[in-house]
């Protein structure tokens, strides 16, 4: 759950990236576990509500749980690199549910990072969250807890719910990163713990906003693929309504 690597340090990538969207293209790559487009956005769907619950680079000696999800996660897009963290903490290393994405928007990281930690207004832009409160006064900081619920479609192998997910910050760094880990709980669906983090860095057009999520939780880790592609699914979507967000605000 460490890196070597700085969090504000500057974090290219090798994915060709769109010029008009800024946005990385993706694809599945010679040699990735595909599986039918068809189900990749059924799930997607899933993740889209649960857009952020709670990847990071594998270990050197992973499971096969792990090497599966990364192959999917590949298969929908999300290629590996270094791994990032924000004061040396990072996502979850051992979990088998992960993704990574990012994203360069042309606003000020200020207005960015703005949207991003004034959680009770995450309504106002994110149609997949429902409600967002402070659980506790002050500045968004380290220890900050705030709670928030999202719909989460039905699957063939869950109901239709409500996910009520608590979120504690572990790590933050003003304009630089933050990490948020907690439970989401619905009527007949949980995610134990997802590990989320982010991070913020200026580059020439713009702003990187670099994100990675882990679940973990013996019913979402029962179904890889489907999991893998629901956090998929959310985080895209996630970037993509902080991206048109700020730039309108710009």
């Amino acid at each position: 759950m460490s890196s070597t690597r700085p969090s504000n340090s500057p974090n290219p990538r090798s994915r060709p990236t769109d010029a008009r969207t800024g946005r990385s293209r993706t694809g599945v790559r010679p040699g990735s576990v595909t599986f039918p487009l068809a189900a990749a956005a059924a799930v997607a769907a899933v993740g889209v509500a649960v857009a952020g619950v709670l990847g990071t680079a594998p270990s050197a000696q992973a499971s096969p749980g792990q090497a599966l999800s990364r192959s999917l996660a590949q298969a929908l897009g999300a290629q590996h690199s270094d791994p990032s963290a924000c004061h040396g903490e990072g996502v979850d290393n051992t979990a088998v549910i992960r993704y990574e994405s990012d994203v360069v928007i042309d606003a000020p990281l200020s207005t960015i990072w703005k949207l991003q930690t004034d959680v009770e207004r995450w309504p106002s832009w994110q149609p997949p969250v429902l409600t967002s409160e402070r659980l506790d006064p002050g500045p968004f900081r380290k220890g900050s807890r705030f709670r928030w619920t999202t719909p989460a479609p039905a699957t063939p192998s869950t109901p239709a719910t409500t996910l009520e997910v608590t979120s504690t910050v572990r790590q933050v760094q003003r304009q630089s990163c933050i990490l948020w880990s907690g439970p989401a709980i619905g009527e007949g669906l949980r995610i134990d713990e997802g590990v989320h983090l982010w991070t913020f860095t200026k580059v020439r057009g713009g702003v990187r906003v670099h994100t990675e999520e882990t679940w973990t939780g013996a019913q979402v880790e029962a179904d890889v693929p489907t999991a893998t592609a629901a956090l998929g699914g959310g985080l895209e979507a996630w970037l993509r309504d902080l991206k048109t967000t700020a730039e309108r605000r710009r």
